[in-house]
């Protein structure tokens, strides 16, 4: 196997009750990395004395004003210096073979723009397997995989240095799905690699996740700057799958207008007919009712189908 240099991408923000356990799984693998870049976006609790309290010269701490989860995570890839960069979110884990894992993959298919792996799901109910691919390889179709499978989560996922200058960064100011706008800006120009084996613990159980505590957003990015209804149709039903997930979200916050408008303008799914029906009922729900109602739903979906995302 050759040589690879691995920067991990932590961004961190008022995770004083995971981060140590995120940073343990880093210095665990058998496949060492180059360096951990943690970019401390502004926490109030205790993270960076846990962070500091760890004696390794891999770790390199990085603190900045609040500005959300996709501008630490660009301000740690321009702090970085490994080939290949590897997402990890503060709450979630790696199994020791993760980067060996993904250094399999890139020997054995080289040039793809990213490299993926299955993950477990950590909840209260218990530990999942992730709804994911059970093939080995470049994914044949990204945008109609990823319609009925998990084939890329941040935390499991590798990015080679270069495509991030090729295609930039997060987007910053998008609260909730800026790593599936990143996935979309990669997969349109470089093919996905995958591998099956489990290697990451996505945590359902950590505090502060940010689905929880969700404001509006302030961002100029959108999903609907990709959408052409000439062009391909599965880039179009993963671009409804992302933004109904966002709006049902946003309206069971209170964002009726928000949700309303994904309403609008992804009449057009085909594949996403059940998300866009439950997104026109809680549209018109009573505000009081609203959160409610769509807590108890997802509670019944998890139960049925494990899946927990």
């Amino acid at each position: 196997m050759k040589p690879y240099t691995f920067s991990v991408i932590v961004p961190l923000y008022n995770k004083q009750n995971e981060i140590g356990d995120t940073l343990r799984s880093i210095l665990a693998q058998r496949y060492a990395p180059l360096e951990i870049v943690v970019v401390n976006d502004g926490s109030t609790d205790g993270s960076t004395e846990v962070v500091r309290s760890f004696d390794s010269p891999l770790i390199r701490l990085i603190t900045q004003p609040n500005a959300g989860e996709c501008a630490a995570r660009n301000r740690a890839i321009a702090e970085a210096r490994g080939g290949y960069l590897a997402l990890l979110d503060a709450d979630d884990t790696w199994d020791p073979g993760y980067l060996e894992e993904i250094a399999r993959l890139i020997d054995r298919y080289p040039g793809c723009g990213m490299y993926s792996t299955a993950f477990q799901i950590v909840s209260r109910e218990g530990v999942f397997p992730s709804h994911s691919p059970k093939e080995e390889g470049v994914v044949d179709d990204f945008f109609r995989r990823s319609l009925s499978y998990y084939v890329s989560i941040p935390s499991a996922s590798t990015i080679p240095a270069f495509v991030f200058k090729e295609v930039g960064g997060f987007p910053e100011g998008m609260r909730m799905g800026g790593d599936q706008y990143m996935w979309v800006k990669i997969a349109r120009r470089y093919p996905v690699c995958y591998s099956p084996k489990r290697l990451l613990n996505y945590s359902l159980v950590a505090s502060n996740r940010s689905a929880a505590i969700y404001t509006p957003e302030t961002t100029s990015y959108s999903f609907r700057d990709f959408y052409d209804p000439q062009g391909d149709f599965y880039l179009n039903e993963y671009l409804a799958r992302v933004e109904l997930g966002k709006a049902l979200t946003l309206s069971a916050k209170g964002g009726t207008q928000e949700g309303r408008s994904a309403e609008r303008f992804y009449r057009y799914t085909r594949c996403n007919r059940r998300a866009w029906y439950k997104l026109w009922v809680l549209n018109r729900i009573p505000m009081p009712l609203r959160a409610w109602v769509f807590r108890q739903y997802n509670r019944l979906a998890w139960k049925l189908a494990k899946k927990g995302l």
